[in-house]
């Protein structure tokens, strides 16, 4: 009896989730501020050199490439290395997706600016920003909603580009991405707007082309963007939305 009362589960099967280590080691890896400001700040899309992102975390180059190695470990981050340049990226749109709706769940008194820049920062990235591949904050709800208006875009079951969506696409000169290694149209959550904007291939497209094509231009190195007065233009044309909207 004693050795039953001092084991009491001896001779039980574990049902426990076979994923739950795995979960716990990525939870781990998002627990630290120096590694989430990492994930955050390459939300841009972009390849960032480790000197880079030290400076912007307020780190030291050897403390930064400690993180680093563990991100790329953890298979959050991709690494390049040209000449004697480290580069590193977001893995791929899906750790993308769970940075930005994790980031979603902060609550709004927690990210209250410290000094005038943080606070003209901050207004920036709520006007227009890059969520990784595609268009977020106010510019990215008020695309959002002229598609949805339109019947361009369903939210009803999900987000789903309708067959008019498809066909103002081509007409609108851009290409989409149909060989369905990613969805065509997703929800993501704005982490400012607290409502789901585009993404998936349809958003990516529609980002890529209003930067190639100039309707909108990054704001410095930050994932800000604003619409240019050409931007404002094809917008109001294509979707109606009122130049007003995107500043």
């Amino acid at each position: 009896m004693g050795t039953e009362a001092s084991v009491p589960h001896a001779g039980r099967m574990t049902t426990r989730d076979p994923r739950a280590t795995g979960l716990a080691s990525l939870a781990a890896l998002l627990a630290d501020e120096t590694r989430a400001a990492c994930l955050l700040a390459l939300l841009d899309g972009r390849a960032w050199t480790a000197g880079e992102l030290a400076r912007h975390a307020g780190v030291a180059a050897s403390t930064l490439s400690e993180h680093l190695g563990k991100l790329v470990a953890g298979g959050l981050l991709a690494e390049e290395r040209q000449g004697r340049h480290r580069y590193v990226r977001l893995a791929d749109a899906r750790v993308a997706e769970l940075v930005e709706e994790l980031a979603a769940q902060v609550p709004p008194a927690a990210v209250r600016p410290r000094s005038l820049r943080e606070s003209s920062a901050g207004s920036a990235m709520a006007r227009g920003r890059t969520c990784y591949d595609h268009l977020a904050g106010r510019l990215g709800m008020a695309v959002t909603d002229a598609l949805t208006l339109r019947g361009l875009l369903r939210q009803d079951t999900g987000f789903a580009l309708t067959e008019a969506g498809v066909e103002w696409f081509a007409a609108a000169g851009i290409a989409l991405d149909l060989s369905g290694r990613r969805p065509l149209a997703r929800a993501c959550l704005d982490w400012t707007e607290r409502r789901p904007h585009l993404a998936g291939a349809a958003g990516a497209a529609l980002c890529g082309h209003a930067l190639d094509a100039g309707w909108c231009a990054r704001i410095g190195s930050a994932r800000a963007v604003r619409v240019t007065p050409s931007g404002e233009r094809e917008l109001s044309a294509l979707l109606g939305i009122p130049p007003g909207a995107l500043r």
